[in-house]
Parts: structure tokens; C-alpha cells; sequence
């Protein structure tokens, strides 16, 4: 065999191992995505199950957003420091063993800690899926692999909830809703057998240290600020609570201070705060912020509203948001391939006015045909929502990263996302404002019949304050750059030359 045959034949087995690391390692960006959707639908069952709390639904989901959202740089620079392939194994193998913990969950306060470390496990393995393609595919490859990448996202956005339905619905061996979870077993372990046979181990030539006094900064205020408001309409919200969430404030300023100290100190804060000086990266961060307070508000009293509130199976309401993700899919594919290059920031604040008018519409069918509504009259006000946010997450990224310096892209992707997860959290937390702080239980206890009129006043009720927000975040998209440049990977700057922006966190579509 000639040294060129030799040659030829190399980099065809290299071609068949990179395309199989990129199905492993997108299956496991799929299954997180998933395992973070799929649960909403499964919540009224695992509520009867277990007789969950109000507060313990909210930390079922909310628990899952916070450690995904504290782990997510800090897992990203573990990669970076002690390798790529080897931080994705961990936390596909944390988990799958957090999986089978939250299928096998014996009470509520088990489930809850199966999630915690759910999301902590996901927040190492995340991190690498980008990494991993990035180093993994030459430069001209890119653009194909990562709208491969986004396909995959919006099919898990798509199958997630559906996904969930049908096994809860199926209630397959008597388990219920287990299944939703165990599900992810022979996932996990068939991406750790084939992860260490052919995905390439790497890492960062110049990795920043790690910063675990801000990680736990950060984490400690989000505690402080999340807990008192999942817990405290139970407990009648007392003094304690309010104390915390104001205490929350100062631990944020002690963050602040420390990421200054740290970044004169070494150069490696967790959170890079020159980027805060670039107004449209700040007012991104805004953004996403409070857009995942919407997202985190909306999902889960429109899934309570629709299971509990008119007693609808988990198929029902599954199917019932199919238009939803379908018309989040078109609307997010148009924005970024047509819309965005032609219309600017204009299409992220069309997105939010239409969400608006969606929110809107949604209150008024609501309320017109109460506990009475049939799927098919959601369809209007879904598909209005679900075209809004199509054209606001998609182009959302690449509006946020446009002015900020390079070298820093990396960062900023990471804060983008940590602050989406962040928003998310809240949102969870403030359904207990929101939704069950309009809600009776005495009197519901009393009057079961009046559940359905209850809990469809108390989603009109969530509308309204998910109105409010998106109308706020309309307002600070003003600060957006009117014509965002293409700054993503494979990307070329204005004299053409090759754009190569190191991004080794998930994307902000995630979840």
C-alpha cells in the first residue's frame, strides 16, 4: 500500500469516527434537552403519585434550572483545564445516574435532589457538546455540523413535551411517570460505551483557572433569592424569606466586588465584567434574562392549567402544544436565514409584540370559553405566541455576541446562557406568585368543582405578568444593535477573513 493509499485511508476512518463522536455527542445535547422539557407534562401525575407540593413541583422544575445554571461556565472550564472528552463522560454518566435516582424517586424530597444533581451533571456535560464539534471538525465543516446542531434543537423542543405525554400516558409497567426519566438509562450508557471509543480527547491551550469562590457567590444568591419564593405561600410567606431575598441583593454586590479583585488578581473571574461596558451585550443579558422569567412563568401554569385546571390526560395537553413548538421552529428558521440580515433588531421586537398579542389572545379565549376550551381553540393564540418567540430566540445569540471583542465571545456565550437558565429559575420561583398566590386552597378544599374556574383565573392572571415583562423587554431591545453583525462560527468578519469564535457552551436555544 503507497504511503498516499495509507494516507487516504486514515482520514477516511478519521471522517466515519468524527461523524460518530458528532451522534454521540448530540444525542446527549438531545437527551438534556429533552429531560428539561419533558417533565412540565408529567408534573400533575408525579403530584398524585407522590402527593408533591405546590412548592415541590416548582423545585422539580426550578431545582433542574439552578444547578444546570450554576455548573454551566465552571463545567465549560473544567473541560477546558482536564479535557473535553473526558468531562462530557462524567457528566453523561452524573446524568444517567441521576436519571435512574429521579425514576426510582421514593418521595418528593428525593425527586427534588435526584434533579439537583441532574442539572449539576448536565451542567458538565453540556458545556463540551460545542468544545467537542469545534475541535473535532475543520473550519469548513462547521457551518453544516452546526445547523445540524440546531435542527436537533428544535426537534427536541418539539418531541420533548410530546415525548412526555405519551409515556406518562402510556403508564408503561404501572410506573407512570417514571418512565420519563428512566428513559434516559439506556441512553447514557450506550453514550458512554461509544464516547470513549471514538470521541478525541482536548483541551484548552491557555484554560482559565477555576473560580469556585464566584461559583459559589452566585449560587448561594440565587438560593437566597429562589427559595423563599417556591417556599413561602406555603408558609405564609414569613419574615425569614423576605430577609433572605433582600440579603440576596448584598451576596450580588459581594459577587461583583470579588469578580473585580479576581480579574486584576489572575484574569480568570467566572464572570467577565468588562463585557457589561458594551451596551448591547447588557441589555442582551437583560433580555435573556427576563425572557427566561417568561418561559419559566408560561410552561409550567399552562401545563397546571391545562391538566389540573381542566383535567385534561397528559396526550391531550401534549398534543395540544404541537402547533406551539411547530410554529416556534418556522418563525425561528425564517428570522435567522432571511428576516434578521434584512430587518435588523426589528425582527427580535416584532417577535415580542407578537408574543404579546399572542399572551393577549390567549387571556381572551381563556376567558371566554373557561373550563368549556377544546385544544382547537388554543390553536390560534399558540401559534401567535409560538411564531413571537421563534423570531426572538434564534437570532437572540448572535444579536447579544455582534460587539463583543473576540477574544471574549467564549465568555459572553457562556453568561448568555448561564443568565437564560438563570431567568428560567426565577420564573419557576415566581409561579408561586403568580399563579398560586390568586389560588384558594381552603376553599378549593371545600368547593372541588371550582377548580377549573380557579385555575383558569389564576393562568389569566400569569398572562397578564408575562405581558408585562415582554413589554419591558421590547422596550430594552431598543439598546440591541440595529444590524447585528454575523458573529458566529464559521462566520466572516468585514475584510473576510475567517471568524473563529471559541465557544464552548451550549447555545442559548437549549431549553
Amino acid at each position: 500500500m503507497s504511503s498516499h493509499d495509507a494516507a487516504t485511508e486514515a482520514a477516511t476512518a478519521g471522517d466515519k469516527r468524527r461523524w460518530i463522536a458528532l451522534a454521540i455527542v448530540m444525542t446527549a445535547a438531545f437527551m438534556d434537552l429533552v429531560d428539561a422539557t419533558i417533565v412540565n407534562i408529567a408534573i400533575p401525575s408525579i403530584e398524585k403519585d407522590l402527593g408533591a407540593s405546590f412548592g415541590a413541583i416548582q423545585w422539580i422544575t426550578a431545582g433542574y434550572a439552578l444547578a444546570f445554571a450554576a455548573g454551566l461556565i465552571t463545567g465549560g472550564r473544567l473541560g477546558d483545564i482536564y479535557g473535553r472528552k473526558r468531562l462530557f463522560l462524567l457528566g453523561t454518566a452524573g446524568f444517567t445516574l441521576a436519571s435512574a435516582l429521579c425514576g426510582f424517586a421514593a418521595d418528593q424530597e428525593m425527586l427534588v435532589g435526584s434533579r439537583l444533581l441532574q442539572g449539576a451533571a448536565a451542567a458538565m456535560m453540556v458545556p463540551q457538546v460545542l468544545s467537542i464539534i469545534h475541535v473535532t471538525f475543520p473550519a469548513h465543516e462547521r457551518g453544516k455540523v452546526f445547523g445540524m446542531f440546531g435542527a436537533i434543537i428544535g426537534l427536541g423542543a418539539v418531541s420533548g413535551p410530546l415525548l412526555g405525554a405519551l409515556l406518562t400516558q402510556w403508564n408503561i409497567a404501572d410506573l407512570e411517570w417514571r418512565p420519563i426519566f428512566l428513559i434516559n438509562l439506556p441512553v447514557g450508557i450506550a453514550a458512554l460505551i461509544l464516547g470513549r471509543k471514538f470521541i478525541t480527547e482536548s483541551k484548552a491551550p491557555k484554560a482559565l483557572k477555576l473560580d469556585m469562590v464566584g461559583v459559589l457567590l452566585v449560587t448561594t444568591a440565587l438560593l437566597m433569592l429562589v427559595y423563599p419564593l417556591t417556599r413561602g405561600r406555603e408558609l405564609d410567606w414569613p419574615l425569614w424569606g423576605h430577609l433572605m431575598m433582600a440579603g440576596s441583593l448584598l451576596v450580588f454586590g459581594a459577587l461583583v466586588a470579588y469578580e473585580k479583585h479576581k480579574a486584576k488578581k489572575d484574569g480568570s473571574p467566572l464572570i467577565e465584567l468588562s463585557l457589561f461596558r458594551v451596551k448591547s451585550f447588557a441589555a442582551g443579558i437583560a433580555v435573556q434574562l427576563t425572557f427566561g422569567v417568561v418561559l419559566g412563568i408560561f410552561f409550567l401554569v399552562w401545563t397546571l392549567y391545562m391538566q389540573i385546571g381542566l383535567g385534561w390526560s397528559p396526550l391531550k395537553a401534549g398534543l395540544t402544544g404541537v402547533p406551539f413548538s411547530i410554529s416556534v421552529s418556522v418563525a425561528a428558521g425564517m428570522s435567522v436565514q432571511k428576516l434578521v440580515p434584512r430587518f435588523g433588531r426589528k425582527v427580535l421586537q416584532a417577535g415580542a409584540l407578537t408574543m404579546i398579542a399572542g399572551i393577549l389572545l390567549y387571556f381572551f379565549v381563556a376567558g371566554r370559553y373557561e373550563t368549556g376550551i377544546h385544544s382547537w381553540q388554543m390553536i390560534p393564540p399558540l401559534v401567535v405566541m409560538g411564531l413571537g418567540m421563534g423570531l426572538i430566540v434564534a437570532p437572540l445569540t448572535d444579536a447579544v455576541l455582534s460587539e463583543v471583542p473576540k477574544e471574549h465571545a467564549g465568555s459572553a456565550s457562556g453568561l448568555i446562557n448561564t443568565t437564560g437558565q438563570m431567568g428560567n429559575a426565577l420564573g419557576l420561583g415566581l409561579v408561586s406568585v403568580v399563579f398560586f398566590g390568586t389560588i384558594d386552597d381552603e376553599r378549593l378544599a371545600k368547593a372541588p368543582a371550582e377548580v377549573g374556574t380557579a385555575f383558569t383565573n389564576a393562568f389569566q392572571n400569569s398572562l397578564g405578568w408575562a405581558a408585562g415583562v415582554l413589554a419591558l423587554i421590547f422596550l430594552v431591545m431598543f439598546a440591541l444593535p440595529a444590524k447585528p453583525k454575523q458573529h458566529l462560527e464559521g462566520g466572516g468578519d468585514a475584510e473576510g477573513e475567517a471568524v473563529t469564535v471559541d465557544v464552548d457552551k451550549e447555545p442559548v436555544l437549549t431549553h
